[in-house]
């Protein structure tokens, strides 16, 4: 052990190493009585004092041990009387594209499964086509959050969609085929909004979100209704199933939710 140096160099208590490197003084005990990082000094009172190539060991020490050595590993790396500096750098950095190149497909994954749960959807992109086709079920994911996040229904939809199993997502789809084939063929047949076949398609709308996603109140259908409507998006779905539906089904809600609460 070193106990002269020289005028320039500077040696550091094991409380300022601590601090320097974020580590505790207790590891620093340790690593010194199993003699993976001996300090190169002791002061008259015996305390530890650490050079400037004590930390750079150290350094060198708490690089392996992010990565996941264990010390005895450490130990054998730091000490291998072929290895050099170079040797090190160059094995750290392999060491760390690897580990990069790792967490890049961990945050990928991460990123993946949280797009998966937007609206609790837990599909495979390609269980996502083969349910929706090329429809996206959570385009409006983000505003819906936004608009309602903070309410019960957004909270117990969330909940029950977090469930569904691919076949319960193409049994909800089959169900919204089946309707809308039966509302085109309502208005094909120039039914009115307000007429009664038509308020008994608004009811069983209204039904399909109580049964798959939340308690919807006639106010709360009649604020959809609305929505079908103005906003252009929604406009546009309903739309594609028949031109002029959104405003007619707006109407047959409208007049549903009268009929029922009069």
């Amino acid at each position: 052990m070193r106990t002269e140096k020289g005028a320039d160099e500077v040696s550091h208590s094991v409380g300022q190493v601590a601090g320097f490197a974020g580590v505790t003084v207790r590891t620093l005990h340790h690593y010194d009585d199993i003699g993976l990082l001996v300090p190169s000094e002791r002061s008259h009172a015996g305390h530890r004092r650490y050079s400037d190539a004590d930390l750079d060991r150290l350094q060198q020490i708490l690089f392996y041990r992010e990565l996941g050595f264990p010390l005895d590993e450490v130990a054998a790396l730091l000490d291998d009387p072929a290895a050099d500096p170079r040797a090190h750098l160059r094995r750290q950095h392999e060491l760390l594209t690897a580990r990069i190149e790792r967490l890049q497909k961990m945050a990928a994954a991460v990123e993946n499964a949280m797009e998966a749960r937007k609206m609790g959807i837990n599909l495979t992109p390609e269980e996502k086509f083969e349910v929706f086709g090329d429809k996206d079920p959570e385009q409006h994911a983000e505003e819906a959050e936004q608009r309602w996040g903070g309410t019960d229904a957004y909270a117990e939809s969330q909940r029950r969609a977090a469930s569904y199993t691919k076949d319960d997502w193409k049994r909800m789809q089959a169900e919204v085929n089946d309707w809308s084939e039966r509302y085109d063929a309502l208005m094909a047949a120039d039914e009115p909004p307000t007429g009664d076949a038509a308020m008994d398609m608004a009811e069983e709308h209204r039904q399909h979100i109580c049964g798959w996603f939340y308690e919807c109140s006639y106010e709360i259908h009649q604020g959809l209704g609305e929505m079908y409507v103005s906003d252009e998006r929604f406009k546009a779905f309903y739309d594609s199933m028949r031109p002029g539906l959104a405003e007619h089904l707006r109407a047959a809600i409208t007049a549903n939710a009268a009929r029922h609460t009069s």
